[in-house]
């Protein structure tokens, strides 16, 4: 069984296990998973003694990598924390993680930025099963996490700080990786709750040595809240994904794979009716639909691997206003295509050499203009070196856009163990993010824009990894941003006229106290600046934490508890509309019921906490829920 989440997560990730994670040269899939699933055992061995676990990352290097061989700060979640914290909102989960801050325009499914570091959320390059999954259509060509929902999710892995050097474009803030789910057998839960909130997912595969086909589902529905805060009609929403993979092994060495997910959103909204033209009550929906997936051959030599795949991300958009009639008000439609080849060169004495090249292909159409394209090829190159305790990595990329040129990226980053369980770690990278199709070609566009541009650098120390019995770290950071796009209001067109600085502290602590009884914890100092005008970036809170605990009863029953603590920020640039901070505590139990059956529970919100994320739109109250899960 374990084999599969293995598949799903190599497959969809663009390279091979590195030559310093595996014992023998790599021979096929199946040697693959044998020495993966080896060294899990001794892990778990290992666990037993120390309480240390394996943690895997992707977004580091691109590659199939231990997060204790990457000096860069990364942060992965698991299925088992994500069913932990309960529920569909992805930002519960995401709370977890330092130096993350978000807002929602109002209750769940409505639009959802995350903030990584200070970084706009549309800086945050985000990946599902590998594809690119930003919207070309948007203004300023970002994910919309509100069209996102736990159900299908499997594993969440987040890179903080910039990494252009492997990842090319958007990659500025940092690089969110999240993988479906995929598992042998069949899974399913279902929840009932505040506000006619339903639940429900499921998950199920068929395997044999030289195959796996696997599918996963899931189905919100809720009748909300207002999203205007001063409002009074329920804006609710729907929503259904569905997420399936196929691993099919031709010979020893060459695998096919393919993967593909579709999401249907629809969602109440609120807007701006006259006479007054603030935000009020008003008919107006909006239908999402997104489709994504990639195609490809792995080849596992005896020192190359290589991976060549296409992929396809297509979002699709529609508002409405029955009180206006049926058409439409608004459509859009975003679309890119990607062709990618990436590889490993497994050279001696621990050394590596990654390489790639992608060219990607972008268009967007609205109903009020006849869309446009743009392309982008880029090509990478990254040295790796394992000895012992000490790991680094040092690369440079060029992309070459047909609108405004080249841009390049470098980065490197060390880690090594100094005993005791402890690392130090240490990164610089560079980001870019190209300008959207609609700041370039929209009546707003501007053909001479040219990409924004990020330098980071961070310096951590670390004890073991997320989830083992003592796990510590310390992470100072700095991102430096320049040729900022926003909206140039002397020629009202877009333009690059910002700079930004991003700097901080984040700390992560979890400890074991006693087997049945964990707590942790994460919190973040951010200082952000807008060079130009000396004001804080608007939505970035300079604190947050969120603290957690779980306690496994005498008699099964596990209680739980997550408490989010945030502070004052602006929501706008300018700096006049202030946000206040606030503490929302979550309470939440499981219990298991014979063999694969569990009954769970949560109170959000357990003191009726008001807060806004977002100036003028509502959060969730006081709410309980209930639910089931059982897996065969």
């Amino acid at each position: 069984m374990r084999k599969f989440p293995f598949l799903l997560t190599v497959a969809t990730i663009p390279a091979a296990i590195p030559a310093a994670a595996t014992a023998q040269p790599v021979q096929s899939l199946d040697q693959v998973e044998e020495t993966v699933l080896a060294d899990d055992a001794d892990d778990a061995d290992d666990a037993d003694a120390t309480g240390e676990v394996e943690a895997i990352t992707v977004t580091a290097t691109g590659l199939f990598t231990r997060i204790e061989n990457t000096g860069q700060a990364v942060t992965v979640i698991g299925r088992d924390e994500i069913e932990a914290v309960q529920g569909a909102d992805i930002t519960r989960v995401l709370a977890r993680a330092p130096g993350v801050a978000f807002s929602r325009n109002g209750p769940p499914g409505a639009f959802t930025g995350v903030r990584v570091r200070g970084g706009e959320a549309e800086q945050l390059l985000v990946l599902i099963d590998g594809v690119r999954v930003a919207d070309p259509a948007s203004p300023s060509g970002g994910f919309d996490f509100g069209t996102l929902t736990t159900g299908t999710v499997g594993k969440i892995d987040l890179l903080r700080g910039s990494n252009s050097t492997i990842w090319g474009s958007d990659a500025i803030a940092g690089v969110l990786d999240i993988s479906t789910r995929g598992r042998s057998g069949l899974a399913g839960s279902v929840e009932y709750g505040a506000r006619d909130t339903l639940f429900a997912s499921a998950t199920g595969g068929l395997s044999e040595d030289a195959y796996f086909a696997g599918l996963a589902a899931s189905f919100f529905r809720t009748d909300g809240f207002s999203s205007a805060a001063a409002g009074t009609e329920a804006d609710g929403s729907e929503q259904f994904t569905l997420g399936g993979s196929v691993f099919v092994d031709l010979t020893d060495q060459l695998e096919l794979f393919a993967n593909t997910r579709y999401a249907n959103s629809d969602i109440d909204i609120d807007g701006f009716p006259a006479p007054s033209y603030t935000l009020g009550d008003t008919s107006e929906t909006q239908e999402t639909e997104q489709l994504s997936g990639a195609l490809g051959l792995a080849y596992y030599g005896q020192d190359l691997t290589l991976r060549a795949s296409y992929a396809l991300a297509d979002t699709a958009r529609d508002n409405f206003d029955p009180a206006l009639g049926a058409a439409p008000l608004f459509t859009s439609d975003g679309n890119s295509q990607n062709l990618s080849l990436r590889g490993e060169y497994r050279l001696i004495g621990g050394l590596t050499l990654a390489f790639g090249g992608n060219r990607e292909w972008s268009e967007y159409q609205t109903d009020s203009d006849t869309g446009e394209d743009a392309t982008i090829t880029g090509a990478y190159v990254q040295a790796g070196w394992v000895l012992g305790g000490l790991a680094a990595h040092v690369g440079a990329r060029v992309d070459d856009h047909d609108r405004f040129g080249s841009a390049t990226s470098f980065g490197g980053d060390v880690s090594y163990r100094v005993g005791g369980g402890w690392r130090l770690r240490a990164s610089v990278g560079e980001g870019f993010k190209a300008p959207t199709l609609y700041q370039l070609y929209s009546p707003y566009g501007n053909l001479d824009l040219q990409p924004e541009q990020s330098t980071s650098a961070d310096f951590g120390v670390e004890h073991g990894v997320r989830g083992s019995d003592f796990h510590a770290a310390l992470t100072l950071f700095r991102r430096d941003s320049e040729n900022l796009i926003g909206f140039d209001n002397a020629t009202f067109t877009y333009a690059n006229i910002a700079r930004a600085r991003a700097q901080g502290i984040e700390a992560e602590l979890g400890v074991d106290l006693a087997p049945s009884l964990r707590l942790a914890g994460v919190y973040s100092l951010v200082d952000t600046e807008n060079r130009e005008t000396d004001n804080e970036l608007a939505r970035r809170p300079r604190h947050s934490a969120t603290l957690f605990a779980d306690w496994q009863t005498p008699l099964g029953l596990v209680i739980g508890g997550d408490l989010r603590l945030v502070g004052d920020s602006f929501d706008n640039a300018a700096n006049t509309v202030r946000l206040e901070g606030y503490e929302v505590f979550d309470l939440r139990a499981s219990y298991p019921f014979g063999d694969g059956v569990e009954l769970f529970g949560r109170v959000e919100n357990v003191f009726d906490e008001e807060y806004q994320t977002a100036a003028g739109y509502g959060s969730p109250g006081r709410g309980a829920f209930l639910g089931v899960r059982a897996q065969m």
